[in-house]
């Protein structure tokens, strides 16, 4: 997942406005954001294994990974993996890109997040603390499930007085277009190739350099066999992941809305 798909919407997200919508012009762009990507450090990389959880009044009992008859008994296979990328160029150089996917996890989406950074000096820090989940901005790209595109902002309460909230200017697609056809992504995909539209399909080159990103921290990992972290079924992930965030001062989106 992290090495396609993930790294495909990273790649759109982060190139330059290519000369055309052509696919060629547009595959250029990602091709360039790939090249300027260093290799993915095992430092900066957190790999988990789900386990099963106990019932609970109203609330069923659920297997873990390994309690699958067909998985290898002490199996070291991850089903979840969160990233920190970086791109060497003038534009990203610096910014941490975090990216995780993972199975049997809370919920299940697809978005992107830009947490616009911590304006040292804020004068409104009596006001918020240093809670830094309601001191910075955010936009949100949702893409799947209920496309939207929203901005998380900090605002005055209208009043006499000095309080601040965070509000959404929020653009929801099935809200706005509602008579609009949607199609899912594989619908989409099917009328590109009929069409014969590659704007959104891999280049040769662009796979070569996407695999160079990644094979050799799955070499290292193979090598060292790597213990994958345990994290309950149905929660966010393993606790290491957030450790991943802190360390480059970021923090997981569905925290931030959980805390809205």
């Amino acid at each position: 997942m992290i090495q396609n798909h993930l790294l495909q919407i990273l790649a759109l997200f982060a190139m330059e406005p290519p000369a055309s919508l052509d696919a060629e012009d547009i595959r250029d762009e990602k091709v360039k954001v790939l090249r300027s990507m260093r290799p993915v450090s095992i430092d900066d990389v957190v790999v988990g294994q789900y386990r099963g959880r106990a019932a609970a009044p109203g609330r069923p009992a659920l297997p873990g990974y390994l309690d699958d008859d067909t998985v290898p008994k002490g199996s070291l296979c991850p089903t979840f993996a969160a990233a920190a990328m970086f791109i060497n160029n003038a534009r990203w150089d610096g910014v941490p890109f975090l990216l995780k996917a993972g199975k049997a996890l809370a919920s299940r989406s697809a978005e992107i997040r830009v947490q616009f950074r911590h304006v040292p000096g804020n004068l409104y820090r009596s006001k918020l603390g240093l809670d830094l989940d309601r001191t910075t901005n955010e936009l949100v790209i949702r893409i799947q499930p209920d496309e939207a595109i929203y901005l998380k902002v900090n605002n005055k309460v209208p009043g006499l007085g000095l309080r601040l909230d965070v509000s959404r200017l929020d653009l929801s697609y099935k809200s706005r277009f509602g008579d609009a056809a949607l199609p899912d992504a594989y619908e989409r995909l099917i009328l590109d190739v009929v069409n014969g539209d590659k704007r959104l399909f891999i280049r040769s080159d662009e796979l070569e350099a996407a695999w160079g990103l990644f094979t050799p921290l799955l070499n290292e990992l193979d090598s060292r066999k790597v213990q994958p972290e345990l994290y309950p079924y149905g929660s966010r992930g393993p606790v290491g992941a957030h450790y991943l965030a802190a360390k480059y001062g970021m923090r997981w989106g569905d925290l931030a809305d959980d805390a809205e």
